[in-house]
């Protein structure tokens, strides 16, 4: 099993309401991907971070093997939302790993 770990930050200039509405299409457009991709078999975001976290969102997925992490990573569903995704983060860090 391999986990794909993102944390993002949502860029500055958007106001409260913006990261709100965002936060929530953002959730609502990955964990939708459940189900579309071979070898994806968890996948969450959670968008109510503790006032100690120093990030906005956090993707926490889970894949079989690292070419199910790659398949997902080049998937026509992913990119449609990782394009959006990109348009409202100022910043991401990621971390992959093996279970």
């Amino acid at each position: 099993m391999v986990k794909h770990v993102i944390i993002w930050n949502f860029k500055e200039e958007l106001t409260a309401k913006e990261r709100t509405v965002a936060a929530a299409k953002i959730k609502e457009g990955i964990e939708g991907l459940m189900g579309q991709i071979d070898g994806l078999t968890d996948i969450k975001v959670y968008i109510n971070p503790l006032a100690s976290s120093s990030g906005d969102l956090i993707l926490d997925s889970t894949f079989v093997d690292e070419d199910a992490l790659k398949g997902y990573q080049v998937h026509p569903a992913h990119v449609a939302v990782a394009s959006y995704v990109r348009s409202q983060v100022g910043s991401r860090a990621s971390f992959d790993y093996e279970v």
